[in-house]
């Protein structure tokens, strides 16, 4: 067989066997805990995160179960856009996509709108399609709110770290040609780790 036929089957059993293997849906993390809280070590300095289990269940959950495996660990913030948005959570630091869970309901529904310094959740067009992508609001963008279509969900708010935020949207940004995208911090902005904080924090 063919190298090029064999590896995207080894990259689609690696997803399968991360999915099966770790189906807890997050509701385990301090399960008492409506607004859990948990720390983001970047390469620019730390933010701390509350998180909105009353408003956002699913997701918050979700966010918590990718946390517990570690699996944010050294990846990177890809897009970067000044007074818009810094999102990050899905690639390493090779620009390698990490494996994903099966991918969420769509809470932006629950009041929670895409204001300054809150966390959501990144998608495709179709509105159930988040998994592991997040980002910070830089701005209020009433325009991911839901309104006639679906929006985008917000699924807490930072409560430190505000500065280092704003510094890594400050960072310069280019076109990458090898994957086409714009927005991409020319030094990598790497999130080297997450950790749920204590529930006495």
């Amino acid at each position: 067989m063919r190298l090029h036929v064999v590896l995207p089957i080894i990259f689609a059993l690696l997803f399968s066997a991360f999915s099966s293997a770790n189906d807890k849906d997050g509701s385990h993390i301090q399960p008492d805990n409506l607004y859990p809280r948990v720390k983001m070590e970047t390469s620019m300095g730390d933010i701390v995160v509350e998180l909105n289990r009353s408003r956002a269940p699913i997701t918050v959950n979700n966010f918590l179960r990718y946390v517990e495996k570690r699996s944010y660990e050294d990846t990177i913030f890809h897009r970067v856009i000044p007074g818009f948005v810094v999102q990050g959570g899905g690639y390493d630091v090779d620009m390698q996509e990490k494996p994903s869970f099966k991918p969420i309901f769509n809470e932006s529904g629950n009041g929670m709108k895409n204001g300054l310094y809150t966390i959501a959740m990144a998608r495709q067009n179709d509105p159930h399609t988040a998994n592991r992508q997040f980002y910070f609001n830089l701005g209020d963008n009433t325009n991911l709110d839901p309104g006639r279509d679906w929006g985008y969900a917000v699924f807490g708010t930072l409560v430190e770290g505000y500065e280092v935020v704003e510094a890594i949207s400050q960072v310069e940004t280019d076109y990458d040609l090898k994957y086409g995208w714009p927005n991409v911090p020319k030094e990598p902005v790497i999130l080297k780790k997450v950790t749920v904080l204590p529930e006495a924090f």
